[in-house]
């Protein structure tokens, strides 16, 4: 395995991939490069494993490496735990306006106390709709449980009963998620039939005491929409994690309001997931060249 040649894509940029990618045997990724036509032919014919150190792989063209027989290891299971933790610390966060609190402490806005100031709303007694029930989704319920959560539901390309029923969660349509949701969190991955499907329509249909939490990709979300319900009180705020593109620029209208708080993609960022995440990817990479199992 010493003898093999590759490069970890996440110290050189993408023109330099492009340059020095020439007959590698495999080559490690992260969520941020794109793994396309482009560079799988500037690669060549060595290059028989791709190991992406990511849960998600809407970054890499699947097809293209299927059809150059390329194996491709990724990263679950590592992460559920971690991400979970963000979302509801994000949700919190959100929906108590912490950050808004936070702000006003520091820059002498604190003065008498006032019955409605820096109101919020809570988690006992609400409705939590998640939208895309996978382990993510699943252990996002079981540690908002404790807050007293009223009922959890769920849409999904299909129902999916025996994770249901480890949240006790109701199959929805994505109307009825939307306009039952107190709190509504996206889990699903990106793909062709989820980007943008959180909408002007999907908006329109939530409460406007609602808050919207998104750590799975940021292609999900029509951010022109997103900010047009927010500035218009459609939806009462929403916590992000991913955006489009990343970083967002600091100019975007949606760091403008008070009522959306937008994190720097961190969701895996603990010590312990992100040691394990590299060592699985590294393993993943290994065992390819040597033809083991990933």
């Amino acid at each position: 395995i010493c003898n093999r040649s590759f490069i970890l894509k996440s110290y050189i940029t993408q023109s330099e991939l492009l340059q020095k990618v020439k007959g590698v045997d495999a080559l490690v990724c992260v969520l941020t490069e794109k793994i396309d036509a482009e560079l799988l032919d500037a690669a060549g014919p060595n290059l028989k494993v791709l190991s992406t150190m990511s849960v998600g792989f809407d970054h890499l063209s699947l097809e293209e490496l299927k059809k150059r027989g390329i194996r491709v290891g990724y990263t679950p299971d590592v992460l559920t735990d971690s991400v979970a933790e963000l979302t509801v610390a994000l949700l919190l966060t959100t929906s108590r306006r912490l950050i808004e609190a936070t702000h006003e402490a520091k820059s002498g806005g604190w003065g008498t106390w006032r019955t409605l100031w820096l109101c919020g709303y809570e988690l006992a007694n609400s409705t939590v709709g998640i939208l895309g029930l996978g382990r993510i989704g699943v252990a996002i319920a079981e540690r908002l449980k404790p807050f007293k959560v009223k009922k959890f539901i769920y849409t999904d390309v299909a129902p999916r009963p025996e994770l249901a029923s480890l949240i006790d969660a109701e199959y929805v349509s994505m109307d009825e998620l939307a306009s039952q949701s107190d709190f509504l969190t996206v889990c699903c991955a990106l793909t062709p039939e989820t980007k943008d499907i959180c909408n002007k329509d999907l908006f329109s249909k939530m409460k406007n005491t609602s808050i919207f939490i998104n750590t799975s990709r940021g292609g999900v979300v029509d951010q022109e929409d997103l900010y047009e319900a927010l500035s218009s009180g459609q939806i009462a705020g929403a916590g992000l994690d991913v955006t489009v593109p990343e970083p967002l620029p600091t100019s975007h209208p949606l760091f403008t309001l008070n009522n959306c708080v937008i994190l720097p993609h961190i969701a895996s960022a603990s010590y312990s997931t992100r040691n394990a995440m590299s060592a699985l990817a590294a393993n993943n990479l290994l065992l390819g060249l040597k033809g083991q199992p990933i």
